[in-house]
């Protein structure tokens, strides 16, 4: 058995229906979206490195009727990727969305003084990441017939320096261009490719950059229209819809979710 699967009954919503691929699902955003996909009908695939926390999350959505599998892995090993893509297969047919949500990242060093070590591991997970995940879900909904959805997870670092780490900073912009290029590589096949711009979102990556670093928590909301953080179901909200049906005419966006920093942001 790849993965452990618990499936009692379904759902009817916004995904109903679906089966969708979830990264990063462990924790925070992909937690979240995780039980919302769920909630709204998905049969969802979650895939992470840390196998007893999915399991637990595949456990919370079972208790309450949805349909979920446990895929541990690590979306830098391509190997890892093709054996939850082929579950997804295997266990509920198919594969019609994708949120390819996993991400890393480092705070605190200037460029010249990280390690190579982070700059490949970020460099790795964030964009080798999304690359070996389309590379494996795409010829799935091809072969469907039936188009699909694919989300990205960007950032506002995507857009402009941020105050991340050079890296990071690096590889969000690099999943934008992926993003676009894939989008008009497969929009004649049906397959939508969106990103997200997510803004500081209380996962566990921020929250531990802000325990390490007090004063980047008001750094990081002064900018935006709305002197918050994220939840991370706010960001699946968003998610969720990009891989529904109801948003069927959006395709190579790069959908900002992030207080309104956009708007106000200086650069392009």
């Amino acid at each position: 058995m790849t993965g452990q699967e618990i499936t009692q009954g379904s759902h009817q919503g916004l995904l109903a229906g679906q089966v969708v691929m979830i990264t990063g699902a462990s924790s925070g955003i992909g937690a979240a979206a995780a039980r919302l996909f769920a909630e709204e009908g998905a049969a969802v695939v979650l895939t992470a490195r840390r196998a007893e926390r999915l399991n637990k999350i595949v456990e919370e959505i079972a208790a309450v009727g949805g349909r979920a599998l446990a895929v541990p892995g690590d979306v830098a090993v391509a190997a890892d990727v093709r054996r939850a893509v082929e579950a997804a297969v295997e266990h509920f047919g198919g594969l019609d969305s994708a949120f390819n949500n996993a991400g890393y990242a480092t705070v605190g060093t200037l460029l010249h003084e990280t390690d190579d070590e982070v700059y490949d591991r970020t460099m790795d997970v964030n964009v080798r990441g999304v690359w070996n995940c389309m590379k494996h879900q795409l010829p799935v909904m091809l072969a469907s017939g039936k188009g699909g959805s694919i989300v990205n997870t960007s950032s506002t670092a995507g857009r402009y320096a941020t105050g991340a780490s050079v890296p990071y900073v690096a590889s969000k912009h690099a999943i934008l261009g992926i993003t676009r290029a894939a989008a008009a590589e497969y929009g004649d096949q049906g397959i939508r490719v969106n990103a997200l711009v997510v803004g500081t979102t209380r996962s566990e990556m921020i929250e531990e950059a802000v325990r390490q670093y007090p004063d980047l928590e008001q750094a990081f909301i002064a900018p935006q229209i709305q002197k918050r953080m994220a939840s991370p179901r706010e960001i699946a909200e968003a998610a969720a819809w990009l891989c529904s049906d109801r948003s069927s005419f959006v395709t190579g966006v790069a959908m900002p979710v992030d207080g309104g920093i956009s708007a106000q942001a200086k650069a392009g």
